[in-house]
């Protein structure tokens, strides 16, 4: 996130992005870098929004967070959160917050933000698939891209700004196979759905997707003899 960006609108995006389907989606959000000079601010709205958020049985009215798809999945979370925290990180949700929340051994997580973390942490390494999300300070465009490329997995990425240009140059820059301006976890039946590194493998959408579903046939003719 750029200090030019609409505030307001990244969190209540990137919130949702983190937090839809209890952190279960493959574009879900993951790491989040922030620029020094809105990261307090941002912070602060995040885990307003988060604690507003209400976990529950997800038949029950007014429930927007329901359990993981199984207690070892919740459990590995869990251990995330746990080994960031015994190395310096902080965690700035009270589950007491989130009554319906269990300990080891319930699919009912209760929604996580992590701050002060940095990349010798499993939770900003490893693909999560849970309600938690880490928030790392930054001091440029340069060094977020930096970290955004640090890693094994490129499906998604996105950047918070006014700044189109800016935009478009940064997305040249990271290495995913989506870039987003101001949104996160959507699709475009336009575009093309893929990825690189390791969440490279295959396509789908787009008339690119559709080519999987098409045989090719190569003619190959000389007639000048």
């Amino acid at each position: 996130m750029r200090p030019d960006a609409d505030l307001d609108h990244a969190v209540e995006s990137l919130v949702d992005g983190a937090f839809f389907n209890s952190g279960q989606s493959c574009c879900g959000i993951e790491r989040i870098y922030v620029h020094a000079d809105c990261h307090d601010a941002f912070v602060d709205g995040f885990v307003a929004l988060t604690e507003a958020y209400r976990l529950g049985h997800p038949l029950e009215a007014g429930t927007n967070l329901g359990p993981v798809v199984r207690p070892a999945a919740a459990d590995f979370v869990r251990g995330q959160v746990a080994d960031a925290v015994r190395a310096g990180a902080r965690a700035l949700i009270d589950p007491a917050h989130f009554p319906a929340a269990g300990a080891a051994g319930s699919a009912y997580l209760a929604p996580q933000v992590v701050v002060d973390v940095d990349h010798g942490m499993r939770l900003m390494t490893e693909e999560s698939f849970g309600p938690v999300v880490g928030i790392m300070r930054v001091d440029s465009d340069a060094a977020a891209v930096a970290l955004m490329n640090d890693s094994d997995f490129g499906l998604t990425a996105s950047v918070w700004t006014t700044d189109e240009a800016a935009a478009l140059a940064l997305g040249d820059e990271v290495e995913t196979g989506t870039w987003f301006m101001n949104r996160c976890d959507t699709l475009d039946p336009a575009l093309a759905w893929t990825g690189v590194k390791d969440s490279g493998r295959g396509c789908a959408l787009s008339r690119v997707g559709y080519e999987q579903l098409t045989r090719s046939k190569s003619f190959h003719l000389r007639t000048a003899l």
